[in-house]
């Protein structure tokens, strides 16, 4: 079994917590006020809005080489809901590996929404994670939790792909707020 620490205590990061809880792993839960509690997982997730994040490296960094580390952001321009904040053959992802050149870095969950997650249903289709990194047995290790959890995985390919997979979870969360789909529904994949 994994030992996932979580830092975030929001909506994700509670759902997630719980995939994780249901496949039998075990989670360590970090907010705002936890800054000097230890990260003790093996795979740390990153479930802070994007602009959080240099500060969680800032004061973290360290203590996270050697761990897989899953960036679930959506780097969007939350002011105007109209753009992604990261150029345009980058992604937030791409740039967390940077700043964390010894940790397995992985994009995941930022395309699904915390009643996804929960419900293990988008619509009448399983809910699935797409997983985006170059660590083989990183992305392996965490499609586990994932299933185990009750949820369908599909690798989505290098650490390059995470910036499709940060478009995916963009136009998602902009429909969301436009009000053409709710908040607990979103995209589902079907693997044939």
């Amino acid at each position: 079994m994994a030992h996932l620490s979580i830092i975030g205590t929001g909506n994700m990061g509670q759902a997630i917590a719980a995939v994780a809880g249901r496949g039998g792993h075990t989670v360590q839960l970090l907010g705002q006020s936890d800054a000097a509690t230890t990260v003790t997982g093996d795979i740390v997730v990153l479930a802070v809005p994007y602009p959080a994040v240099s500060a969680v490296i800032a004061e973290r960094g360290e203590s996270l080489a050697g761990k897989v580390v899953v960036d679930i952001t959506n780097p969007l321009n939350f002011e105007t809901f109209d753009s992604l904040t990261v150029a345009a053959d980058g992604s937030a992802t791409a740039e967390i590996a940077a700043a964390l050149p010894q940790s397995r870095v992985l994009k995941a969950f930022n395309t699904n929404f915390a009643g996804t997650l929960a419900a293990g249903k988008v619509g009448d289709l399983d809910t699935t994670v797409l997983i985006a990194g170059d660590d083989v047995d990183a992305k392996r290790d965490l499609a586990g939790v994932v299933t185990s959890g009750g949820l369908e995985a599909i690798d989505a390919g290098s650490l390059a792909r995470a910036r499709e997979v940060e478009s995916i979870g963009f136009l998602q969360i902009t429909l969301a707020a436009g009000e053409k789909v709710s908040w607990t529904g979103g995209f589902g994949v079907v693997a044939a």
